[in-house]
């Protein structure tokens, strides 16, 4: 399992589109807003423009969530990132990570999200946690040494993307680094004529929960539910 708990289909997933496309486009408000409106220098929003290509959001959305977060349009942006910890049923460690407008609301559906689980006081959790950059590229063609990228692009580690994330005839990677390199990481791949669809900072899992059967779908079910709410931006688990 990767830096970023996935649920199976999410981005094929009809029902699910108009959320996913909503995420979408708050990750380049923010991006914008942290960062600046120009995606040559900003390494976050030109992923977060890729990963919005993919899922054809259109180009005047993306303009205009540009354009707003980096206050070229007179719209606030009040967007703030809040951490939540906890445990998943049968004691998997969770971080979930939310972009709000609104904490009182965000705060009351993680309380009702968690009923059947364990939400915890900041820090439970994060402890059993790393604190990586993570930038997930893909490149047309097969077959490439994906351990000598990630050596010459100064990642300290990579895994390849499950097949659904890579397009046909290409090869698809998730390199982790210093979150210090995270920039010059994603400049190096983009440079080199891979796609970058994500750079940011994740949390990885020190130790991972292997669970199988009823008891690795009822956990499943539980992280589907805590990524559809319209507030979650990022889902961390330490499952096998």
């Amino acid at each position: 399992m990767g830096a970023q708990w996935k649920h199976a289909g999410r981005t094929a997933n009809a029902s699910k589109r108009g959320a996913l496309m909503g995420k979408l486009v708050k990750e380049l408000v923010v991006a914008a807003k942290l960062g600046g409106a120009d995606p040559d220098g900003n390494a976050r929003l030109r992923a977060a423009v890729e990963a919005a290509r993919k899922q054809s959001v259109p180009r005047d959305t993306m303009d205009r969530a540009i354009k707003r977060g980096a206050g070229l349009l007179d719209e606030p942006v009040n967007y703030e990132l809040i951490t939540f910890e906890g445990f998943a049923p049968h004691q998997v460690p969770v971080i979930v990570e939310c972009l709000t407008d609104n904490r009182n609301r965000t705060s009351a559906d993680m309380r009702l999200l968690f009923r059947k689980a364990q939400l915890g006081a900041m820090g439970s959790v994060q402890w059993m946690f790393e604190r990586w950059g993570v930038v997930e590229a893909t490149q047309a063609g097969k077959g490439t040494d994906l351990e000598g990228v990630a050596i010459e692009a100064g990642a300290q580690n990579v895994e390849p993307l499950e097949s659904a994330e890579v397009p046909e005839g290409s090869t698809g990677g998730r390199f982790f680094c210093d979150t210090k390199d995270l920039d010059a990481v994603s400049k190096y791949l983009t440079s080199n004529s891979w796609t970058v669809t994500l750079s940011e900072m994740a949390w990885q899992a020190k130790n991972k929960v292997e669970l199988g059967g009823e008891q690795l779908k009822e956990v499943t079910e539980f992280l589907q539910n805590v990524d559809d709410n319209d507030d979650v931006h990022r889902v961390y688990a330490a499952i096998g």
